[in-house]
């Protein structure tokens, strides 16, 4: 079956968060929670190596959902139940539908780091791939140095299968970074 017939919810909630797929009109949100972070996420994350400008999020949040519709990626943003404010940005990439299983990637503005947040909704995002996607299998990678990001999958229950050495140059130097493999079986 061609993956753009899957129907599935676009939005699901745990119990402080509401995790939904992006839409036009998100980027100054996620621009703001960007900037906001940005020492945080420079040493790990690619899109945080450049300066970007509003309407640059904006493009990038927009092209995000017609990858949703299309189901080749399925960015997910994270927001306050109570505030409605954007705290987080994840998702399930990197997809194979045959069997099916996914990647879940993650970044947290740093005002809400260490609440508990993510924790919550990497479940959340879980929860739902297996039960609205039937994912089998769900992986987290990682920078074998990035600590906090590794403790999300620890705390879930993830397997830690491997660390790949001398895997990737880190995007902050031309340093050659380890990159460690979580995976959860269903």
């Amino acid at each position: 079956m061609n993956p753009i017939l899957i129907d599935f919810p676009d939005q699901f909630e745990t119990e402080r968060l509401i995790i939904r797929s992006p839409r036009p009109g998100d980027g100054r949100a996620v621009y703001n929670s960007i900037n906001a972070s940005i020492n945080e996420l420079k040493p790990w994350l690619p899109f945080a190596q450049h300066e970007q400008s509003e309407e640059d999020v904006e493009i990038n949040i927009r092209e995000a959902h017609i990858n949703f519709l299309k189901r080749e990626d399925l960015r997910l943003l994270v927001f306050l139940k109570e505030t409605g404010e954007h705290i987080a940005s994840s998702g399930l990439h990197r997809i194979d539908w045959s069997v099916p299983k996914f990647e879940i990637g993650y970044w947290i503005h740093t005002n809400f780091s260490g609440k508990g947040y993510m924790t919550e909704a990497v479940q959340g995002i879980i929860d739902f791939a297996t039960t609205e996607l039937k994912a089998r299998r769900l992986e987290i990678r990682c920078d074998a140095l990035n600590v906090k990001s590794r403790a999300i999958p620890e705390r879930l229950g993830f397997t830690l299968e491997g660390i790949l050495k001398n895997e990737d140059v880190a995007v902050d130097s031309n340093k050659l970074r380890d990159t460690c493999i979580y995976a959860k079986t269903f």
